[in-house]
């Protein structure tokens, strides 16, 4: 199936007192690239997350933003840093005894003085916090893959309207190159016959400088390659087959052989047919730069 570089995905759910909340979204890039806010107690968990979203998405640049909130699943301990509460206990004294200020300490004055009453969490077993976030996170992928594929069925269709107008154009420069050689014919006579007046004009010599010609306009090879690309594109949108890379290859081949083209025969309505076929290529090499 073909899918988008570009989507986004969100879950949350309750699990052993955690609170986890999965958010991921994605841009084009030429290759798989993630970067994770996760909290940082839980930093850990980033190599776990990238491994499992590598096993799902294969390109794009993707932003993934954990949130963990502990409902008691972790019950912290406050301890009290003794040493540090006898120093500022000895500073209001030595200030008291210097300036004759009453000392007027008692325990609640502890909680004012910085770093010496502190909550610390117990440290979290990693595997059990994995299994609470892993759900949550499948959940999130789910709906983000689900928003590329969609994004993908857009891109494809649009596509295969754009080949299929390639297409009727590569007919229309076809018929219209059959008609050159007779074109240029009518007027080589006609010139040769203005330049001679009376004189006999040589028919095998005539024949001869068309064939040259038409040699020289020649594209057959060209309508044929363009179309077989153009052919072979539709069909791996059509077949849903997600090939970035491969589909950027026929696009090049396409526009060199529109290049070709247009550099062969200076017909303005050939030249006008070459411009929109090249159009629609630009707009299909856009697209695609966000295929996965």
């Amino acid at each position: 199936m073909i899918k988008s570089m570009t989507g986004y995905g969100k879950a949350r759910a309750v699990t052993d007192g955690r609170d986890v909340t999965v958010e991921i979204k994605s841009v084009n890039h030429r290759y798989f690239e993630m970067f994770a806010r996760i909290p940082r107690a839980y930093m850990q968990l980033e190599d776990m997350i990238r491994s499992y979203l590598q096993s799902r998405v294969v390109r794009g640049k993707i932003e993934v933003n954990v949130s963990i909130a502990d409902n008691g699943a972790a019950v912290p301990s406050v301890k009290v840093n003794k040493p540090l509460f006898q120093a500022y206990l000895a500073a209001l004294k030595d200030i008291s005894e210097s300036y004759g200020l009453p000392l007027g300490a008692d325990a609640a004055v502890a909680l004012r003085f910085p770093d010496v009453i502190a909550a610390e969490k117990e440290d979290e077993d990693m595997k059990s916090v994995w299994a609470s976030v892993l759900p949550v996170l499948e959940q999130a992928t789910d709906a983000f893959i689900a928003q590329r594929e969609a994004e993908g069925e857009r891109l494809s269709a649009d596509i295969r309207g754009k080949c299929a107008e390639i297409k009727k154009n590569v007919d229309l420069i076809e018929s219209r190159s059959s008609e050159l050689i007779g074109e240029y014919e009518k007027k080589l006579r006609a010139r040769i016959e203005e330049l001679l007046g009376d004189v006999k004009v040589d028919g095998q010599r005539l024949l001869t400088e068309v064939a040259i010609m038409a040699d020289r306009l020649a594209i057959d090879e060209e309508l044929v390659r363009l179309n077989s690309h153009c052919k072979t594109l539709a069909d791996m949108f059509a077949e849903g087959v997600s090939n970035g890379k491969k589909m950027d290859f026929f696009i090049q081949e396409m526009n060199r052989e529109a290049n070709t083209i247009s550099s062969k025969i200076g017909d303005l309505e050939v030249t006008s047919l070459v411009i929109e076929i090249k159009t629609c290529i630009e707009k299909i090499r856009e697209q695609i730069q966000n295929v996965e």
